[in-house]
């Protein structure tokens, strides 16, 4: 398991996923700060932290372990999208980059978690 979590694609694209949702959450009403904004925001931090944790463990097992975590965010970040976009807080577009970005996470986290398992 050699290289840093800063050599990893997903991680990368994790950072990219997150700046976005920081970026469209910026624009929901004032009132969803502690709500819908914090928890898109927190989802999406989630999501490089745990693949950046799980590769600063010396195990495969426990990397696969945090990144199944970061597939758990996502899954719950691409909840907290489709919410957003029924009270139409995001546009479409963002709507349809943000799940299209994690849906690509998904998948290369799956593919990652066979190989190293």
């Amino acid at each position: 398991m050699a290289g840093s979590f800063r050599d990893r694609r997903v991680w990368h694209d994790a950072m990219r996923l997150t700046t976005e949702v920081c970026r469209s959450t910026i624009r929901f009403a004032k009132h969803e700060i502690y709500g819908p904004t914090q928890q898109m925001r927190r989802g999406a931090v989630s999501v490089p932290s745990n693949i950046a944790e799980g590769k600063g463990h010396y195990s495969n097992k426990e990397f696969v372990h945090f990144l199944l975590h970061a597939r758990g965010s996502l899954r719950k970040l691409e909840t907290q999208v489709m919410i957003a976009d029924e009270l139409q807080y995001l546009s479409q577009q963002d709507t349809g980059n943000l799940l299209e970005v994690g849906r690509a996470q998904i998948g290369l986290i799956n593919a990652m978690s066979r190989t190293a398992a």
